[in-house]
């Protein structure tokens, strides 16, 4: 075999499948290093300042700005920031280094001025690095690491503000664990937090190698085995290579991390970052914090596209065009049925959204959408939510295949706009064969008359008629001019929505033993009830 399995990690009383994750870990963008350094072509100065604006306006507090030392487009952009004062005093600028002196020193110069500062400092420690590119032995790795803290201590001595320091195995995922715990060891060591102090342990999925499951042993490994675990955070950073970040995330802080770094929506090396927008809406819908404000996801989506020319999925979790949107059938009716049970107030209790999509700031609007594989259901919640039409139960059916020959026709999805413009001319005021015109009704005691011109084709008649209610006496009308039928469902509502109509009347007649449905609007029920009953007589024709 070509590829070898990933080797289990021997873990007997691993504790991590038992936790729950219960409150938002720190989170860390590297939307403007690891993210950018992805991208076929690199941010602007411009577009890095509005992203940044993005993320502190989002509320991350700690945001890695790039590598100064690298490039004099990241020196430059971090100089700007601090000379433009635009980091808050509450948000902590991150700097990547190598393990290397004089990009220490200029990753010092870099950031002076600021108030807070984590260095995070990284080389790669798994075997393949040491013997493929490094061709260094595993003392030989730690000797880099631990003089690239002697020189942040020393070109950081006399820093003003505040500074952190982080530091990476990279490449950890695929480094051996005993020896990723002498290597880490060693570092805090030499970095030695005192009192409160918490420097960070970064032990990033460089690669992902491994089932989820495996990074939680490591983490869960780690976080025992290292010294002075009350003075370090660990912090997660995974890549999507198996397209399992977004579960090594969470199942990393299960495992004991304390901290997060990742990109708005997963832009990253190869397949990407974890995606914090997912972790942590997938948070916000188990009840928790995430503490980050994700209540208008669309101007994510914009800034983040603008800034790295990628375009979003439809069905990206969370944020894609299509996501809260439900095509099927069975999926409209269920999501009707829900939404029209939900209580303002109430848990989110929907079925086929996990999430109300206005918590981000999407409107009810795209929830349904109609196509050949849309039901009744979902065309009736269309009329309901956009037109204000509750056609009843019965006549759903009927309008839901007219709806699906559309749909047909023009071979994709049937706009809002197209349904209630096709349900109007097929169902409503319909009176190409039969019609009641100069209407004019009058109600005395129980009794009630109708007069009015009733046209059956070419025919014209001037007719009056006394019964017990409206319809009973255009039925009776209709009767003796030879049209037999019989009424066998109704329903009326008024109507919010247009300026010369202030109800709707729906009609279901019998005729040679098959049912037609028709609607009426009219300025009153009395009206919308008799040009119900005349469209649903035309449709039988």
């Amino acid at each position: 075999m070509k590829y070898q399995k990933f080797n289990k990690i021997n873990l007997p009383n691993r504790t991590w499948p038992n936790n729950e994750i219960t409150q938002a870990p720190i989170w860390c963008s590297v939307d403007l290093r690891d993210g950018n350094q992805a991208l076929v072509k690199p941010m602007t100065l411009e577009k890095k300042i509005r992203f940044f604006n993005l993320l502190v306006e989002v509320g991350f507090k700690e945001i890695e700005i790039g590598f100064p030392s690298a490039s004099e487009v990241e020196y430059e952009f971090t100089r700007y920031l601090i000379e433009h004062n635009l980091i808050p005093d509450d948000v902590t600028i991150q700097v990547l280094t190598q393990a290397r002196e004089h990009l220490i020193k200029k990753s010092a110069e870099a950031v002076r001025g600021t108030k807070n500062v984590i260095v995070h400092l990284y080389n790669p420690t798994s075997t393949m690095q040491r013997e493929v590119v490094y061709g260094k032995s595993q003392e030989e790795i730690i000797a880099i690491a631990l003089e690239g803290v002697k020189w942040i201590k020393e070109y950081f001595s006399e820093f003003e503000g505040e500074v952190r320091f982080e530091y990476s195995p990279e490449s950890f995922t695929q480094t051996e664990l005993d020896y990723a715990v002498t290597i880490s060891n060693a570092v805090i060591e030499a970095w030695n937090p005192q009192g409160d102090e918490k420097m960070i342990l970064n032990l990033p999925s460089t690669v992902e190698s491994a089932t989820p499951n495996v990074y939680a042993d490591q983490i869960e490994y780690m976080s025992t085995n290292i010294v002075r675990r009350e003075n370090v955070l660990i912090s997660v950073h995974a890549h999507n290579d198996r397209g399992c970040a977004v579960a090594s995330t969470e199942l990393g802080l299960m495992a004991g991390a304390d901290r997060v770094e990742g990109t708005l929506l997963g832009n990253g090396e190869r397949t990407g970052n974890v995606d914090i927008v997912t972790v942590g809406l997938n948070m916000y819908t188990q009840g928790i914090d995430p503490k980050l404000d994700f209540s208008n996801v669309d101007k994510i989506v914009k800034v983040v596209e603008a800034s790295n020319e990628i375009k979003t999925h439809i069905r990206h979790p969370y944020v894609g065009e299509l996501v809260y949107t439900a095509f099927s059938g069975s999926h409209q009716d269920a999501i009707k049925k829900g939404m029209s049970q939900q209580g303002k107030d109430g848990l989110w209790y929907v079925p086929y959204l996990p999430i109300d999509p206005k918590d981000v700031g999407r409107s009810y609007e795209s929830i349904i959408q109609i196509n050949s594989q849309s039901g009744k259901g979902g065309v009736a919640y269309i009329l309901d939510s956009v037109f204000g039409y509750k056609i009843p139960k019965g006549m759903q059916p009927y309008v839901g295949k007219m709806i699906q020959e559309v749909s047909d026709k023009f071979d994709g999805v049937v706009s809002e706009e197209m349904i209630g413009k096709h349900f109007e001319t097929h169902f409503m005021n319909r009176e190409e064969h039969y019609a009641v015109k100069d209407i004019h009704v009058s109600i005395d005691n129980d009794e009630t008359t109708v007069e009015g011109m009733f046209i059956i084709g070419k025919q014209r008649k001037i007719c009056t008629q006394k019964a017990e209610g409206i319809i009973d006496a255009v039925s009776r009308v209709f009767e003796s001019l030879g049209v037999v039928f019989k009424v066998i469902d109704y329903a009326e509502h008024a109507l919010a929505q247009g300026r010369d109509a202030s109800a709707v009347a729906y009609f279901a007649v019998s005729i040679n033993k098959r049912v037609y449905y028709g609607a009426g609007k009219g300025k009153n029920i009395s009206y919308a009830s008799i040009a119900a009953l005349v469209s649903a007589i035309n449709l039988s024709v």
